[in-house]
């Protein structure tokens, strides 16, 4: 096994999350198999009890983990399934030791950072990084780690110290570390510096780390004296230097790799010169190309909670983005705050309640994503009336089905007080309820997480059809409420039809309205395993329906159609206010947006 460590330094959000998703991706290319490893620092388990403000959204994986969204970014560009254990943090490493302290496993030694918290460190990484993620029987070639955070961070030092043992433990020619590093261009003498990243490596040199390749973010491509200066002070040899210049499309992020030969400097620590082929990029670039050409818009009105960062709902906006390359439009999303749609905005601020509707009335089509807590939950009922009232295309995620039963319950069946028991647990009218097998007492990893089966209730429905006409399908969840089972019938008999539901029969997973041009919800969550070249169905077929391709698309067999472009290839673009985008954790090509920073 070889194993290529990617660091930072100087700042956060340098986009190291992007350039180990392009480093594997490129080795990927070049013939080798390729696994991957996310180190987080901070003492939580998992991502699952954090806010997105916190740290952007939840991603979850086929085994029900709750892990940080750069294991997004590696499962949409290496198209990979990753477990839970790919996710290491020191929550989990503490928790370990301190179960095998507890039941006697040290045999009564003083358990220490060094060498206990250490070794379970390494032996956690040998341990994962030989579980094929990639649908074979045997271990990948390669095994990217990722160590988030910065060199330097107080909360790293075990992992430092731990990633120095491993160096030196497998040997030189098995280890090949990249550290990612600012090079600033100061606006008064407009010259790349390059003091921040010497003492950057310097610090990692401290802590016994010692670079191999250095990949340096800036505003534009390195100049050579900055390279020869570089290479001099760092101890890194100049062909080794790789320039991350601000881009306007990610998905060329692999392609500048290929053009420096960053593959070939990888190789050569790795001792696989003799074993890769140069990397073959043709559908990566043949999609990254079509992006860039892209000019008719579509635009999707995103009514959400957490509308103010959207890193929130990153796996969205990529499924999105996916589905609109697949259909050759350009996207724009709308984010339009849930909570700016209801009454008492409009009485506390009409502008941002006009703002809101307006945009919801310009869009092609409306999506509401997942989320939690009852702010903005009206706005959201209200954002799926208008949709299915005026026929507009129309998504709802998780609890943006719920809402869309909600509504469905309060206008047609005439159940004025209908809700949820997530925001009223007293209404007279249950229409979603808590799941019985959920915990009130216990928050982190008590939903239903991961991939379950819905099998399809009514073949000819537009969720069938765009699936393939499947007998059933695996998606992931992450939900602690349902449709209340004992009300399916009174929605049914009003003309809402259930067309997917689980295996007892019990839980609804789709729900759509027939004579609709496109009304879906679904229980589950398709943007995790949307992929650019196999976008999810039922985003495929909100974009398909917003510009009119819908009834091609399902004469088509739905997500066939989309075969074209494998799933190796992948990519995303950004401009903020006109500029080439940071290659942050969050970063969103080819997505034009209203706010948030997000603008192409």
């Amino acid at each position: 096994m070889k194993y290529v460590l990617v660091t930072g330094g100087v700042v956060s959000g340098l986009g190291k999350g992007v350039t180990a998703s392009s480093i594997g991706l490129i080795l990927k290319a070049c013939g080798l198999r390729v696994t991957s490893i996310k180190i987080d620092p901070y003492l939580n388990t998992d991502a699952g009890t954090m806010s997105p403000f916190e740290h952007g959204e939840v991603f979850v994986l086929d085994d029900g983990g709750e892990v940080d969204l750069d294991l997004g970014n590696y499962e949409r560009f290496l198209d990979i399934k990753l477990t839970r254990d790919n996710n290491i943090t020191t929550g989990k490493i503490y928790q370990s030791v301190l179960d095998k302290e507890r039941k006697g496993d040290y045999l009564g030694k003083t358990v220490q950072v060094v060498p206990h918290i250490t070794d379970a460190i390494q032996e956690w990484i040998e341990r994962v990084a030989v579980i094929p993620v990639d649908g074979e029987d045997s271990p990948a070639d390669v095994c990217v780690i990722e160590l988030g955070g910065t060199i330097g961070d107080i909360e790293s030092m075990p992992f430092i110290e731990a990633l120095g043992q491993f160096s030196y433990r497998v040997g030189a020619g098995n280890f090949c570390l990249i550290h990612v590093s600012l090079v600033p261009v100061l606006n008064v003498v407009g010259e790349q510096k390059t003091k921040p990243t010497q003492h950057s490596v310097r610090g990692l040199r401290s802590l016994g780390l010692a670079p191999n390749i250095l990949a340096c973010r800036s505003t534009m491509g390195l100049d050579d004296n900055v390279k020869e200066k570089l290479s001099r002070f760092c101890h890194v040899p100049i062909d080794n230097i790789i320039s991350l210049h601000d881009v306007l499309n990610i998905w060329r992020v692999p392609l500048i790799l290929r053009d420096q030969k960053a593959h070939e400097s990888i190789l050569r620590v790795l001792n696989l010169k003799g074993v890769a082929r140069e990397p073959v990029f043709g559908e990566w670039t043949s999609r990254t190309e079509l992006c860039d050409r892209l000019h008719e818009p579509v635009r999707v009105a995103m009514v959400g909670k957490y509308t103010g960062l959207s890193d929130s709902y990153l796996s969205v906006l990529k499924a999105l983005l996916h589905s609109s390359v697949a259909c050759r439009r350009k996207l724009f999303v709308d984010w339009v705050p849930a909570s700016d749609l209801e009454d008492e905005t409009a009485i506390e601020n009409p502008e941002n309640y006009r703002t809101a509707w307006n945009l919801l009335k310009g869009a092609d089509a409306i999506l509401v994503p997942g989320g939690f807590g009852d702010r903005g939950v009206e706005g959201k009922i209200l954002a799926a009336k208008y949709a299915r009232e005026n026929r507009i295309p129309f998504l709802g995620i998780c609890l943006g089905m719920q809402i869309a039963v909600i509504d469905y319950a309060r206008s047609i069946l005439g159940l004025q007080h209908a809700n949820s028991t997530e925001f009223d647990p007293n209404t007279q009218n249950p229409c979603v309820i808590f799941m019985p097998e959920g915990s009130k007492t216990h928050m982190g990893g008590t939903m239903r997480l991961g991939s379950r089966r819905t099998y399809f209730q009514v073949k000819d429905s537009k969720s069938a059809k765009l699936y393939g006409n499947r007998s059933f399908v695996d998606e992931r969840h992450r939900h602690r409420y349902e449709v209340n089972p004992d009300m399916v019938q009174q929605f049914e008999d009003a003309g809402l039809s259930f067309t997917g539901k689980d295996k007892s029969g019990r839980r609804m997973e789709i729900v759509e309205l027939p004579n609709h041009p496109y009304f879906i919800g679904v229980q589950f969550h398709p943007e995790f395993k949307s992929r650019p070249g196999n976008p999810s169905a039922v985003f495929l077929g909100l974009i398909a329906a917003a510009c009119g391709q819908l009834e091609s698309l399902l004469k088509k067999g739905g997500v066939a159609m989309n075969r074209g472009f494998s799933n190796g290839t992948s990519g995303e673009k950004l401009h903020r206010n006109g500029n080439a985008t940071n290659l942050s954790n969050g970063s969103l090509d080819g997505i034009y947006s209203n706010g948030n920073g997000i603008h192409v």
